[in-house]
């Protein structure tokens, strides 16, 4: 197989070399992989549909580490058991590299109406809010619609006041609603220092009409100033909403005991299965696999990411389990430190950065585990007629389009700008936001039958990039 192939692979590149000959090598020429690797395709999209093991996996972090809050005793728990159950699954190497970054710790948080009425309210401080003085802060609250109303106010209509925004999130497929609904999330803290603001309350980031609080990251700088954060649950944003069209002025408590601490440094875990074309070169080229393994310290992190971990762990062991061995290498990378910056994808980065012409291509599962329905591809012209054929393949998933652009996920960001090559496996989040960063992000969330899918996707992608006859263009060509 590895001769024909072999040949295939010249005759493809051959063809697309000749621009005038694209347009027909395209049309004409529409199937560029050798048939036998179409076979262990099917056989693996088959054999992923009929196994739980990537659902068995997800079981297992949740179960016996629980969440995993990056710089937590956990934390270092579950560094622990990727080495463990990687190793066990016989992939052929097995190491880890470190991430160092500062960490937070939450402690205890309370918010509540005060007054006209008094009313505890379901709360959770976002990640590194600061802690409120002793005994907590009590004002008078301000509301807001969206963070740009809160950024356009004047000092004096906010000094001295709790800020409640109240924008509210859209649900969507592709999850686009997140994008304008987080940046109260991750700036409101900052523009209520700079204001003079007591604290920050905000309808939580989320879909969910349950009385969940989501938490989240608030992006700031070294040195940026900010003042203590929360969310509250949606149903009780809704209360607040109503309070606040009243007469009489809404006063609330904020309590939020928590701790920012020095450095800690957590590991990616990253494991290999070598492939045929030159195994032992430190140049051989790679498919890249990720996902990441902390979660927030609420819920049990199952959606995000413990999925993500099952999903690709299993693809990468089905291919491994199949007698045929791929010509590129595939790694398996779980990522630290995702949630409060992405830092272990930052580490990576920096670390893997001078080889990005290495990696073929890089896709990660951190969307929960939802039905993929769609693939992007940031990869070069000559490639798409390839990604086109993988399409092809997972159209028997339920996989119907593929488009041009987009990324790899969020911890392969940082190497982005360095020219990596990118697909992204879109899953179905519709119900995500439902459950994203919350207490309720728990096992019984994810779909058993809805994660063969994802599995069998990923192996079907993984197995046909590392035969692909063309490299999909990692280099600084790709740098947007």
């Amino acid at each position: 197989m590895t001769h024909s192939l072999t040949i295939t692979r010249r005759v493809w590149t051959a063809l697309l070399t000749v621009p005038a000959v694209l347009a027909f090598a395209s049309a004409a020429i529409a199937q560029p992989f050798d048939a036998a690797d179409l076979d262990v395709a099917r056989e693996l999209r088959e054999q992923a549909l009929s196994s739980d093991l990537g659902y068995e996996i997800t079981a297992d972090l949740t179960t016996r580490v629980g969440n995993r809050l990056a710089g937590s005793e956990n934390d270092a728990r579950a560094v622990e058991w990727a080495v463990e159950m990687l190793e066990s699954m016989g992939f052929d190497r097995v190491w880890t590299e470190p991430a160092t970054f500062p960490y937070w710790t939450r402690e205890t948080e309370r918010v509540s109406i005060v007054a006209p009425t008094e009313q505890e309210l379901v709360a959770i401080a976002l990640g590194f809010s600061p802690a409120t003085p002793e005994g907590g802060v009590e004002a008078e609250v301000v509301m807001f619609d969206d963070l740009d109303d809160f950024e356009a106010a004047s000092p004096e209509s906010v000094e001295g006041r709790i800020v409640f925004i109240r924008s509210r999130m859209e649900r969507a497929r592709d999850g686009s609603g997140y994008g304008p609904a987080v940046q109260k999330r991750a700036r409101g803290s900052v523009v209520g220092a700079e204001k003079g603001a007591a604290a920050v309350v905000i309808r939580s980031v989320g879909t969910s009409s349950d009385r969940f609080a989501h938490t989240g990251m608030m992006r700031f700088t070294a040195g940026s100033r900010l003042v203590p954060a929360a969310a509250i649950s949606n149903p009780d944003a809704d209360q607040l909403e109503r309070l606040m069209t009243g007469d009489q002025p809404v006063r609330m408590r904020v309590e939020i005991e928590a701790s920012v601490n020095e450095t800690y440094t957590s590991r990616n875990v990253i494991a290999q299965l070598d492939g045929a074309a030159d195994p032992e070169s430190i140049d051989a080229p790679i498919v890249a696999l990720g996902a990441h393994l902390d979660s927030w310290d609420v819920g049990t992190g199952a959606l995000d990411d413990a999925a993500g971990v099952g999903i690709v762990t299993a693809a990468a062991k089905l291919i491994m389990d199949h007698e045929a061995r791929p010509d590129r290498s595939i790694q398996v990378i779980l990522f630290a430190a995702e949630e409060i910056g992405l830092w272990g994808g930052r580490a990576w980065a920096d670390a893997h950065g001078d080889e990005v012409e290495r990696y073929q291509v890089a896709s990660e599962s951190d969307f929960g585990a939802g039905r993929i329905y769609a693939m992007t591809a940031r990869v070069a012209d000559e490639a798409m007629p390839v990604i086109e054929a993988i399409q092809a393949e997972l159209a028997p998933l339920g996989i119907e389009s593929v488009e041009r652009g987009g990324g790899a996920g969020p911890d392969f960001t940082p190497m982005l700008a360095r020219g990596l090559a990118a697909v992204r496996l879109r899953q179905d989040g519709s119900k995500y936001f439902d459950y994203h960063h919350t207490e309720n992000d728990t096992l019984d969330k994810v779909d058993p039958d809805a994660m063969k899918q994802n599995v069998a996707a990923f192996a079907v992608f993984a197995w046909l990039a590392a035969q692909s006859p063309v490299a999909f263009g990692s280099g600084p060509g790709l740098v947007d």
